[in-house]
């Protein structure tokens, strides 16, 4: 049985938060395996369009920072990064369908819209709960053990989110059986 990709991971992350990204958010979610740290995991994810330059981005909150992927064919890659200590305000805006996003970091800001509404509003709610984080937080982040994990697909497989053959098949991946 060959291991999955990152990509698979990514993807599968994205679809158990209940994100399914548009056609247009591909490139720059494709870019993400080599942008995130291997044990590092999202959070919530966003796209829209960058108000200055009108590319389509993502913007990817993790457990450990927020990131910014722009991935235009003409301009190549760009991402940016920022630790949670560093955002000094996340606001959103919505309108009957849509939203936008505003990131204060130092003297940077981040406009973002086009965003789905709802997603705006949970993106910022989720950054915030991670703004509130004491800094130690993010230094001291335990790596989680094989005995945790396994709990975690317990629960998962208790609440539903994980048929048996998906718990058995993930706990054959942990177990490395």
């Amino acid at each position: 049985m060959s291991e999955m990709s990152r990509l698979d991971e990514i993807k599968e992350e994205l679809e158990k938060l209940n994100i399914n990204p548009t056609f247009f958010a591909r490139k720059e979610i494709r870019e993400l395996p080599d942008i995130l740290s291997r044990t590092e995991r999202i959070i919530y994810l966003v796209e829209g369009r960058n108000k200055t330059t009108n590319h389509h981005i993502i913007l990817v909150a993790t457990d450990r920072r927020l990131i910014f992927v722009d991935k235009e064919f003409m301009y190549g890659l760009k991402v940016e990064d920022f630790s949670y200590d560093k955002v000094s305000s996340i606001q959103y805006e919505t309108s009957l369908m849509l939203g936008s996003i505003d990131l204060h970091v130092s003297d940077n800001i981040v406009e973002i819209d086009g965003v789905g509404r709802y997603e705006a509003e949970l993106f910022c709610e989720k950054v915030r709960d991670f703004m509130a984080r004491p800094k130690e937080y993010f230094q001291n982040q335990p790596v989680p053990t094989v005995l945790d994990r396994l709990e975690q697909l317990g629960r998962l497989k208790e609440s539903g989110v994980l048929s048996e053959e998906e718990f058995n098949e993930q706990k054959k991946k942990l177990l490395k059986l």
